[in-house]
């Protein structure tokens, strides 16, 4: 009798794997998504980036901007291939400790003011002195009189600055940024371009989708 059992398919390592290379900040290896339409709109994408860069994936809707980062994130399930975060395969405990990842439409709790989401996930992923951080990103954004107000009910501008803030206030070495500039006013966008080019100055890695 045959068994139709099969273990997981195990991620390749560098004793397997010769391009795999774990210093990358991000690495994807024979990539692929096919949502079963018969149109691949990935295939087998080799790509690595390194230590403190800014990446930019431009391009129009639809493009596939969306489904890497989800992918890179450990959202999705690649077709085939994989996809490493800091040399961990993408979704694992290690990937995810080193990563933050901020989708399009941030997620917020109906019931949670914004100084009550921002020590949730400070104290969730065990930010140091994050009371402090967090008063120079509510300040910077401009939203220091909005810390008791309820961000589930906030216009799409300040819900994305609420998005970027809960992204920014905990660790991470490797950040994943869907469309952040929709919706920001022009002082809001500059704000993000100025602290996206801190936070690469400081060593971590920015990946940022945009049309």
């Amino acid at each position: 009798m045959t068994s139709a059992f099969a273990l997981p398919k195990q991620p390749p390592t560098p004793a397997t794997e010769p391009r795999l290379k774990p210093d990358a900040a991000l690495q994807t290896l024979d990539l692929s998504k096919d949502y079963g339409d018969g149109m691949g709109l990935m295939t087998e994408l080799d790509l690595v980036i390194g230590t403190g860069e800014l990446v930019m994936l431009v391009g129009p809707n639809g493009a596939g901007k969306s489904t890497f980062l989800g992918l890179a994130a450990g959202m999705l399930e690649p077709t085939n291939g994989w996809a490493f975060i800091a040399g961990s395969p993408a979704g694992t405990v290690h990937a995810r400790a080193a990563l933050s990842y901020l989708p399009d439409n941030p997620v917020l709790y109906d019931d949670l003011s914004l100084g009550e989401h921002i020590e949730y996930i400070a104290r969730l992923h065990k930010t140091v002195d994050w009371q402090d951080y967090a008063d120079d990103l509510v300040d910077m954004f401009g939203l220091g009189d909005r810390i008791d107000d309820l961000p589930s009910r906030f216009s799409r501008g300040l819900k994305q600055k609420t998005g970027l803030i809960l992204g920014l206030i905990r660790p991470f070495t490797v950040m994943l940024v869907d469309e952040p500039f929709v919706g920001l006013d022009t002082p809001g966008q500059e704000t993000l371009v100025e602290i996206m080019s801190d936070v690469v100055a400081q060593g971590a890695t920015i990946i940022c989708s945009t049309h």
